[in-house]
């Protein structure tokens, strides 16, 4: 798509400039913020039985935390060695020991005691398990019974009616592949992942506006962009490598504008470790903050290009690039007739940002020749985000900032690997190489050799929902296989999930360790099988970074607490096929790793060049430099798409809030400390303006309770720095106030936001019990027969 090449990791800036620092004073004494040192040392010390493989992970693998592309401790941004807390927070995942067997084989109810971060820190799962329907303890199983008893299972059941599902943490692309192409080659349509669940309204948004699902541009870009905005982003906490980027952006010349509804610490003052001038003294990353309501970002954007044309009228192409949209851009005066029509007075409203707070931003990126926009879970977790994305595609197409060194359009990612797992096909709505559609399924046919059925698979939400189906209903789900997860603690409503996990008939859990759901009842059983680590898989494995870096990580050898019985997942699932569909499973029989990623070069296009991935090191980067280099997007006329969209309602009531789902020290729901060290706030401290709190005569730190229709949050008010109007709680913690059923309406993800009321827990608990009536109870029938 691009034809310029990545150029490879450059030279850091050495020069120390003080205006960027937090505090002359050494390490931030004093300050709130974490202690990587200490951290450091303790993981080292939780990893002390095992610390050569530990070693040789860090050194020579690829990182299996964020998105960034790390292998070993290099990357092709920087040259110099790195490290960050959020790889070190996941390496006991790869060198734990195996679960004492006295724990594994606890009655039930002991094993429940346990919440997700204790039975992480139990160890790995040693081999095959089973709970039948009424049994109180796991049994051993051989993989023989366990893989005869799911495909037997799966032989009785319309593919309609079980539902494959990976989650992104460790997945490699060949595990996604592999998976995809079982799902289809059994009859199954219903395969889903993580990364859809938290990015996949990037993908939908950009493939409308630009063509393409992906990263246009590269972390290289940032260092001569002349703004850097993070729009719902705390790149800081879900990435922390990149603030070795952002501050060498910032000594390059970079502003670097926060738009959030909470000033999050991280992404004001951070301490980069691998860095020995900001180690000492800090860095400040943020220029400036823009405090959104939640959800009033597109009013924002509105708002933005509502004064660029205003400009307009002043002098042409004071705001516009009109050269670039003449040549490379479709629909602008209709979206300037819908822009223009908003009212400054909606715009402020649901932005919660002033007239002259916007004009400020809006005519700072006029000025700006260079821009890249970078994005997160606070734009992709709305019931109207490929909306919100498709603004952002706006501002970008309109100044001309993609397609170029030092501009574009940046989903910015979790988890590693987490962009492979759509272009391989893991996904309901995509097939290898492109959509779920005619074409595409007509090409993959003749890759794979066989037919693949036509009907929609559903979204993991769906499928969840559809368990509960009737009985007879073609799509209830009765068989539910998952690598990794937790749907009790990344689904809203945990109290319908368990019951719906409760309710299938058998739970497959393919993963390294136990977590809470591992332990729901099943109708029949639950069946546990335990993976090996990526760095454990059978001729290694590639994953996909934010950049579209497809690395290579090999098989690393010398795990001392190696676990004898896990295999490698996408072993698994080609063991599975053999069961299912015996006659017709050598369509899907790889032998080696060097197979699969043959294929993949072959069934997505974008990834020639895999099949060439074969040591440590090897490395290369799909669809060039820049995507829609020179303005030209892989569109059917090579145009990119200006979408005007409404501002969105979302439907609060005088005396309510809008409350959002937010990261602490944690991955994904994997959480490492239950205090946030960039804030002090604890799992269940609610994020509040001050004023909101003294309206409410709400005092900090005192109990709190949140409500609505869908359930009750108890926790502590904690003053913060967050636009009024509204709350911010943790992830999960805060999920059992979201609704089910509620999703976005293009990528079909669940909306983490929500409207809520927020009252003193004396007060609330008070009111409920005087409206508390006691359940009458029917006279007993005393008369005698007769």
């Amino acid at each position: 798509m691009g034809k310029t090449k990545h150029q490879g990791p450059i030279k850091a800036t050495k020069a120390l400039q003080p205006k960027h620092w937090v505090s002359p004073i050494p390490f931030g004494l004093g300050k709130v913020k974490p202690k990587h040192i200490r951290d450091s040392m303790k993981i080292a010390w939780d990893n002390k039985d095992n610390i050569g493989y530990a070693t040789r992970i860090l050194t020579k693998g690829v990182c299996d935390g964020c998105a960034l592309g790390v292998s070993g401790m290099f990357d092709q941004t920087l040259k110099g060695p790195h490290m960050c807390t959020t790889r070190l927070n996941v390496l006991r995942l790869n060198t734990a020991p195996a679960i004492k067997e006295e724990i594994l084989h606890a009655d039930i109810d002991e094993l429940r005691k346990y919440d997700s971060t204790e039975l992480r820190k139990l160890g790995r799962i040693p081999y095959p398990l089973i709970r039948r329907k009424g049994e109180r303890k796991f049994s051993r199983l051989t993989w023989d019974e366990a893989m005869d008893m799911i495909a037997d299972k799966m032989k009785q059941l319309n593919p309609r009616q079980y539902a494959f599902y990976l989650t992104s943490r460790g997945i490699t692309n060949e595990s996604y592949y592999v998976a995809a192409k079982v799902a289809r080659f059994l009859g199954a349509n219903n395969i889903d992942n993580a990364s859809r669940i938290c990015h996949s309204p990037s993908k939908t948004a950009l493939k409308r506006s630009i063509g393409v699902g992906a990263s246009t541009c590269n972390y290289q870009d940032w260092f001569g962009a002349d703004v850097l905005l993070f729009w719902g982003s705390v790149a800081s906490n879900a990435s922390p490598v990149s603030t070795k980027y952002m501050l060498e952006a910032k000594k390059r010349g970079a502003k670097i504008i926060v738009i959030n509804p909470y000033k999050e610490p991280a992404m004001d003052k951070y301490w980069v470790p691998s860095n020995a001038e900001s180690a000492l003294f800090g860095t400040k990353l943020a220029d400036d903050f823009y405090q959104v309501n939640i959800g009033g970002d597109i009013a924002f954007m509105q708002g933005i290009m509502k004064h660029w044309f205003e400009m307009e009228e002043g002098v042409h192409g004071s705001a516009i690039n009109h050269e670039f949209v003449q040549e490379h851009v479709n629909s602008y005066e209709e979206l300037k007739a819908h822009v223009v029509a908003q009212s400054w007075d909606d715009i402020i409203k649901s932005s919660g940002i002033t007239k002259e707070r916007i004009i400020e931003l809006s005519e700072l990126l006029a000025n700006s020749k260079n821009a890249v926009y970078a994005w997160a879970l606070g734009l992709t977790m709305h019931a109207f985000a490929s909306d919100n994305i498709s603004q952002v595609a706006n501002l970008a197409l309109l100044r001309g900032h993609i397609g170029r060194k030092y501009n574009g359009l940046m989903p910015f990612r979790g988890h590693s690997s987490v962009q492979g797992s759509g272009e391989m096909g893991a996904d309901p709505f995509v097939l290898p190489g492109g959509d779920f559609v005619e074409d595409n399924i007509a090409r993959m046919e003749k890759i794979w050799g066989f037919n693949i059925p036509r009907w929609q698979g559903d979204v993991v939400g769906i499928t969840l929902e559809n368990i509960v189906l009737p009985e007879d209903h073609e799509r209830k789900v009765k068989l539910y296989y998952m690598s990794g997860g937790n749907f009790l603690e990344t689904m809203p409503d945990p109290n319908f999930i368990e019951k719906a996990l409760a309710e299938l008939e058998i739970r497959v859990h393919q993963d390294i360790i136990l977590n809470t759901s591992t332990l729901v009842d099943a109708k029949e059983a639950v069946i546990v099988l335990p993976a090996k680590t990526r760095y454990e898989q059978d001729g290694g494995g590639t994953s996909t970074s934010t950049e579209r870096m497809v690395y290579f990580s090999p098989e690393i050898e010398g795990n001392k607490n190696h676990i004898e019985e896990a295999r490698s997942e996408w072993k698994i699932y080609v063991d599975l096929a053999k069961r299912v569909k015996p006659d017709s499973a050598h369509l899907v029989d790889f032998k080696t790793g060097q197979e699969i990623r043959d294929e993949i070069a072959i069934a997505n296009p974008n990834y020639e060049g895999v099949q060439h991935l074969k040591k440590q090191g090897d490395v290369f980067q799909w669809g060039g430099a820049w995507l829609c280099e020179d303005g030209i997007c892989p569109t059917p006329d090579g145009k990119g798409n200006l979408l005007p969209v409404d501002i969105p309602d979302m439907g609060k009531k005088e005396g309510q809030f809008v409350l959002t789902t937010r990261r602490g020290k944690q991955f994904n729901s994997m959480v490492y400390k239950e205090t946030d060290p960039f804030n002090n706030a604890e799992r269940y401290d609610v994020l509040i303006n001050a004023e909101d709190a003294h309206e409410l005569s709400i005092a900090e730190g005192e109990g709190i309770v949140i409500h609505n229709g869908f359930g009750v949050f108890q926790g502590k008010a904690k003053y913060a720095n967050i636009s009024k109007g509204n709350l911010g709680v943790h992830f999960p913690e805060g999920n059992f106030l979201l609704p089910k059923g509620r999703y976005e309406k293009l990528a079909k993800i669940p909306d983490y936001n929500v409207t809520v009321k927020v009252e003193k827990a004396d007060r609330y608990n008070a009111r409920k019990d005087t409206k508390y009536v006691e359940r009458r109870i029917e006279d007993l029938d005393m008369s005698v027969p007769g």
